[in-house]
């Protein structure tokens, strides 16, 4: 079933590429796999995919191959960075100047560049994360 799904979501994602006059490989699936076991993980890595969207990187990258390109999401403390740095591909979550300075000193630490992505509370609700507009 899940190689199944897995091939739906690639052949949805061509057609819409096709729809909309782009080419295929300008756009990257990120397999979510927080809560997932590794046996899950491992099934889709043998169908070629190589990003996975992780809350807890740490857990997985350790038993994974070493090629899979892994995007944290999800909210993430100022504490967490330290045993992510030089681990992710990308951080999906930036949600202040105070954690992107940590991961900016991490990445110096770690010798190695993190690329991430801002979060924004557009609506600015008190109950959402993201720096405000």
């Amino acid at each position: 079933m899940l190689k199944e799904n897995y091939e739906e979501v690639q052949k949805k994602i061509t057609e819409a590429c096709k729809r909309a006059g782009r080419n295929r490989e300008e756009v990257t699936l990120i397999a979510v796999s927080k809560t997932k076991p590794v046996e899950m993980l491992s099934e889709i890595y043998d169908l070629g995919e190589r990003n996975f969207g992780e809350n807890k990187v740490t857990e997985k990258e350790e038993v994974l191959p070493k090629d899979i390109h892994w995007h944290m999401i999800g909210h993430l403390q100022r504490n967490k960075v330290k045993y992510i740095a030089g681990k992710v591909a990308l951080i999906h979550s930036v949600d202040s100047l105070r954690l992107a300075k940590t991961i900016s000193e991490e990445a110096v630490k770690h010798n190695c560049e993190i690329q991430i992505l801002i979060e924004v509370n557009v609506a600015g609700e008190k109950s959402k994360f993201g720096v405000s507009v």
